[in-house]
C-alpha cells in the first residue's frame, strides 16, 4: 500500500492557514480590523468604510468571535461574501479580545524574548507595588488588561502596546478570568455603585465562565434553526398591504381635515401616519420585509425620508451600534442623552462617546436636568423628532455614510428623499395650504408632538434595565436579554406598538419580520427557562413605572455625588469620590 503524501509538503492556501491568538492579537495590534465569524479569521478593512450599517458597528467585534452578532444582523447572501475577507481560520473556542474602540491594548508580533522578559518584569514589579500600597483598590472600570494582569495606566507609560486613538473609559470586565463580586468597602462612592451594579447582575444571570456560555450560545443557534423550520423568517405580505391601508387612511384624514381648515386636527392624523410608517422603515431597516438588501433599502428610504423628513442612512449607522453594545454608556448611542438623560451614574464622570467621538460633558446643565430628568422624561420626548431632523440632516450633509460598495448611492437618494420632503410638507402644506403663522405653528407643533409616544416606546426597552458591563466573556445572546425589556399588552393592540413590545425577541433574531415576533416569544420564553436567563416582560404602565423609577434613582445618586463634594470642598479634605 503506497504511503500517504507527507501534508507538510502540501501547500496550504492563505485563508486556510491557522492562526493563533497571538498572531491574530499582532495583526490587530499592526491596525488591522480582524474580527471572528465561524471560526475564519476575516481582515475587514477594506469594507469598513462602504459597510452599509457603518464602520464602528465593525469596530466594536474586533478581536471578538462575532459570529452570533454577524448571523443575527446580515442575511446568508452577505455572509457568503465575506468569505472574499478571509485570510486564516482559527482552531478550538476562541477568546475574545476587548476590541481597539472600548480601550483594548494589543502588543505587536514582534516581541523579542528580551523585551517579553522586561514586560514579565513590569508585571512582577506592578503587583508587587500594588499589594504593598494603602491606598483603595482598583476601579471596576479601570481593571485589570485583557490577559496580561497588568494595570492600564502602567501598560500605557511602557510604550510597548498599542491601543485606538479613541480610547473612552476602560471596560468594567476585561481581563480572560471570570468576574468575580468584589469587596466594595474602599470603593469610591460612584465606583461602589458600579460595582455594586456589576455583582447584582453575576448573582442574577448565568455564570461567565466558557462551559455556561458556550452552551448559551449553542441552545441559541438551535432556536435560530426551529424559528427557520417553523417559517417565522418569512413574510406574509398582507399583514403590510394591512399597514398600508392603515397608513393610507391617517392621510387621508389629514388631508381632508387641512381641507377643512382644523388644522391642530389634521396635524393630528399626520403625527400618527408618521407614528406608524417608522414601525415599517425599522422593519426595512433591518431587512425584515422582503430580506433583500435593495428593496428593503428603498422601501425604507421612500417612508423614512420621502414620507417622514428623517434619514435611514443615520438611523443604520446608530442603531446597529446600538444592537452590538447595547446599554453600554461609552458606546451605545441610543442611551446617550446629555445633557437631558442619564440612566446610569457613569455619566457623571463626562464619558468620552466612541460612537459621536466626543466627551459627553456632565456641566451644570447636565447637572441641573438630570437632577430633575424623572419629571422632564415625558416633556422632552414630545420634542424628540426635531432631534432627528437635525441628526438626518448633519448626517447626510456631511456624507458620513458609505460613498462607495453597494450602499453609494443611499446618501444621493436620501438627499432627494428629504427635497421631496420639504415640498410636499414645508412647501405644499404649511407654505401653501395654511393661511398664517400662527395655524402654521399649531399644525407643526401638534403634527410633532403626536410622534412623542413613540419615543416613549423607543426607550422603554433599555433605559430600566442593566446597563453594567459584564465584559468579554458574555456571550451574545445573555447580554441581549440582559439588558432588554419586553412590553405585555393583548394582541389587537399590536398595531400600536409596531413591534417595538418585543424588543429582546428582536435583539436576538432582528430579522423576523414583527408580525412573526409574537408567536417567536413563546420559543424565547421557553429557551430562557433552559439556559436560566431572566425573560423581563412588563406592561406598558409597568414598564414606565420602572423608567421612571431608574430615572428619579439617578437623579438621587446625582444629589448625593453633588452633596459629598459640597461637603469636601467646605472640609478641604480630598478623598476617594
Amino acid at each position: 500500500m503506497a504511503p500517504k503524501p507527507n501534508s507538510s509538503s502540501t501547500p496550504i492556501a492563505p485563508k486556510d492557514r491557522c492562526l493563533t491568538r497571538r498572531q491574530v492579537e499582532g495583526l490587530i495590534a499592526d491596525g488591522n480590523t480582524i474580527i471572528i465569524v465561524d471560526g475564519k479569521v476575516l481582515k475587514v478593512d477594506a469594507w469598513l468604510r462602504h459597510h452599509p450599517g457603518g464602520e464602528k458597528t465593525l469596530m466594536h467585534v474586533v478581536g471578538r468571535d462575532a459570529t452570533d452578532e454577524v448571523n443575527a444582523l446580515h442575511s446568508s447572501e452577505a455572509r457568503q461574501r465575506m468569505a472574499a475577507f478571509q485570510v486564516g481560520r482559527i482552531e478550538g473556542r476562541w477568546q475574545n479580545f476587548l476590541p481597539p474602540v472600548q480601550g483594548g491594548i494589543f502588543r505587536p508580533y514582534g516581541y523579542q524574548d528580551q523585551q517579553l522578559n522586561q514586560f514579565e518584569d513590569l508585571v512582577e514589579s506592578d503587583q508587587d507595588t500594588a499589594s504593598e500600597s494603602t491606598s483603595a483598590p482598583d476601579s471596576p472600570i479601570f481593571d485589570l488588561l485583557d490577559g496580561s494582569g497588568v494595570p492600564r495606566s502602567r501598560v500605557q507609560k511602557s510604550g510597548w502596546l498599542r491601543q485606538s486613538s479613541s480610547v473612552s473609559s476602560m471596560s468594567s470586565a476585561e481581563s480572560l478570568e471570570p468576574l468575580e463580586p468584589k469587596d466594595t468597602s474602599r470603593l469610591s462612592l460612584m465606583d461602589a455603585r458600579t460595582q455594586k451594579e456589576i455583582d447584582l447582575d453575576l448573582d442574577k444571570y448565568p455564570a461567565l465562565d466558557p462551559v455556561t456560555q458556550d452552551d448559551i450560545a449553542r441552545r441559541y443557534r438551535q432556536l435560530n434553526q426551529i424559528i427557520h423550520a417553523q417559517g417565522l423568517y418569512q413574510c406574509k405580505y398582507t399583514d403590510y398591504l394591512i399597514e398600508s391601508c392603515r397608513y393610507a387612511l391617517l392621510f387621508a384624514l389629514c388631508l381632508l381635515f387641512l381641507r377643512l381648515g382644523w388644522y391642530a386636527t389634521s396635524g393630528l392624523f399626520l403625527g400618527l401616519f408618521w407614528h406608524q410608517l417608522v414601525f415599517t422603515a425599522h422593519d426595512a431597516g433591518h431587512m425584515g420585509i422582503t430580506h433583500d438588501f435593495v428593496y428593503d433599502t428603498v422601501i425604507g428610504i421612500i417612508i423614512a425620508d420621502f414620507l417622514g423628513g428623517l434619514s435611514l442612512g443615520w438611523w443604520k449607522s446608530s442603531h446597529n451600534v446600538h444592537h452590538i453594545v447595547t446599554n453600554s454608556p461609552e458606546h451605545d448611542p441610543d442611551i446617550e442623552h446629555l445633557p437631558f438623560f442619564a440612566i446610569s451614574h457613569r455619566f457623571f464622570e463626562s464619558l468620552r462617546s466612541t460612537f459621536y467621538d466626543r466627551v459627553m460633558v456632565y456641566d451644570c446643565v447636565a447637572r441641573f436636568a438630570i437632577g430633575y430628568q424623572h419629571l422632564l422624561y415625558y416633556p422632552v420626548l414630545t420634542l424628540g423628532r426635531f432631534n432627528l431632523y437635525v441628526r438626518s440632516w448633519d448626517y447626510l450633509l456631511r456624507g458620513l455614510g458609505p460613498r462607495k460598495g453597494p450602499a453609494w448611492w443611499h446618501r444621493w437618494f436620501e438627499i432627494a428623499g428629504h427635497a421631496f420632503f420639504w415640498l410636499w410638507f414645508g412647501y405644499g402644506i404649511l407654505y401653501q395650504t395654511i393661511p398664517n403663522a400662527r395655524s402654521r405653528f399649531i399644525f407643526v407643533m401638534v403634527s410633532h408632538l403626536v410622534t412623542g409616544p413613540l419615543h416613549v416606546q423607543i426607550t422603554l426597552s433599555h433605559f430600566a434595565m442593566s446597563t453594567a458591563d459584564l465584559g468579554i466573556h458574555e456571550s451574545f445572546p445573555q447580554k441581549m436579554l440582559r439588558t432588554t425589556m419586553d412590553v405585555d399588552c393583548p394582541e389587537w393592540l399590536d398595531f400600536i406598538h409596531g413591534g417595538l413590545q418585543f424588543q429582546a425577541i428582536h435583539h436576538l433574531y432582528p430579522r423576523i419580520p414583527r408580525h412573526n415576533l409574537r408567536k417567536t416569544q413563546k420559543l424565547v420564553q421557553s429557551f430562557c427557562n433552559d439556559v436560566g436567563i431572566p425573560y423581563a416582560l412588563y406592561g406598558f404602565v409597568e414598564g414606565n413605572k420602572h423608567v421612571v423609577g431608574r430615572l428619579a434613582d439617578v437623579a438621587r445618586q446625582a444629589a448625593i455625588l453633588a452633596q459629598c463634594h459640597k461637603t469636601v470642598a467646605g472640609s478641604g479634605k480630598y478623598g476617594s469620590h
